[in-house]
């Protein structure tokens, strides 16, 4: 296999046979659309949507030490997350920037599941492998180990509950248990990047086919939508959840980024990165960095990562992502700007889209929320 080859997943055939537009997705043949991106994300919102998600990066730690390993390798408290439950976390360098962010699902005692992101699934294996020195635990790359299914929107309770056993109304957010889907051996997670309810199918590759297909029929009678990348981007973005190489990257420590809360100074012994996190911690209560805000635009223009965030002449922060809402009905971008214009209703801000310095609206995150 040539080093440009790309990877596709067991639901490439199926894929190609809805007509979907395919796109390089960190090395991987991916769906980007099947066919409007906006039906797609409205599928999501009001309905539900099928996603292939067999690009995200499986690492699986095993043996009497793997909690341990966890605690000092990632910033989350890993060994408090009981059996059955996940948990989001990251894993920084030594200088407190951010890898990746990840869940982990504990799925026994001593059995975890990493789940890093396409790009950095690599980096965060090569990481996890040299932070195992000296413990006994097993890391082992199951990326090729499993295929992954999304199904998220209001609908998605009642289309997977009905090709399943499995105690799904028991099932609490960020929780998975082990079940059959359409007699499918399944990992049932209640996890989603959509801003909706809904669950990630973690199964066999040599299953995904025949799961697509009973998700599919079971799923026609509610308006079940094959949904691709692009959309899924519009949705995250609307539920202001961040995307690794846009709102975190190795530049920004978990502090910087907003989100602190995941470092668990509390846990006992070190771990990689703790004086650098401490310091950080330190810096933003003294001196705040700049904050990730919501921009609404007055206007039709679309902002886009890396445009300049401007108030009274000045550049007061940088768009991290932007696309038009299809729930909104007008572009947004989340942008992380000076603290001193991070309130909401903040007066004269701007985003400069090619010279010009067009009107925006700063809000609170996330854009939507759903009803519960």
């Amino acid at each position: 296999m040539s080093s440009t080859e790309l990877r596709r997943t067991a639901l490439d055939a199926v894929h190609r046979s809805l007509g979907a537009t395919m796109t390089d997705f960190a090395g991987w043949d991916m769906p980007l659309r099947y066919g409007s991106e906006r039906d797609e994300h409205t599928a999501v919102r009001t309905r539900a949507g099928l996603f292939d998600l067999s690009h995200m990066g499986e690492i699986t730690v095993t043996g009497p030490q793997a909690a341990a390993l966890l605690d000092h390798a990632l910033v989350g408290n890993i060994g408090g997350v009981k059996p059955g439950r996940a948990r989001y976390t990251m894993i920084c360098r030594a200088d407190g920037g951010i890898l990746d962010d990840l869940i982990v699902y504990r799925l026994a005692d001593a059995e975890y599941m990493v789940v890093a992101n396409a790009s950095n699934a690599q980096v965060v294996l090569d990481a996890l492998t040299e932070r195992a020195a000296g413990f006994d635990v097993e890391v082992r790359d199951d990326r090729d180990a499993y295929a992954l299914l999304a199904v998220q929107g209001p609908e998605s309770p009642a289309i997977v509950k009905s090709l399943t056993d499995a105690d799904l109304d028991g099932l609490r957010y960020y929780a998975g248990l082990p079940g059959t889907v359409a007699g499918v051996p399944a990992l049932i997670a209640r996890t989603g990047y959509t801003g909706e309810d809904g669950f990630e199918l973690f199964v066999k590759p040599e299953h995904a086919v025949e799961l697509w297909q009973a998700l599919t029929g079971a799923g026609e009678s509610a308006g079940l939508t094959p949904c691709g990348l692009s959309c899924r981007d519009t949705l995250r973005l609307e539920a202001g959840m961040p995307l690794y190489g846009h709102e975190l990257t190795t530049g920004l420590t978990p502090f910087d980024a907003g989100l602190g809360r995941v470092v668990k100074f509390e846990k006992e012994g070190d771990f990689v990165g703790r004086a650098a996190l401490t310091e950080a911690a330190s810096r933003a209560e003294q001196n705040p960095p700049r904050v990730l805000v919501g921009l609404v635009a007055e206007g039709r223009r679309v902002p886009r990562a890396g445009y300049p965030v401007v108030a009274g002449g000045e550049v007061i922060g940088e768009v991290t992502s932007g696309a038009p809402s299809p729930t909104l009905g007008r572009p947004i971008a989340m942008a992380y700007v000076d603290a001193a214009h991070a309130a909401p209703g903040t007066p004269g801000v701007g985003v400069d889209i090619r010279g010009t310095h067009e009107p925006y609206e700063v809000v609170a995150l996330p854009f939507y929320k759903r009803q519960k």
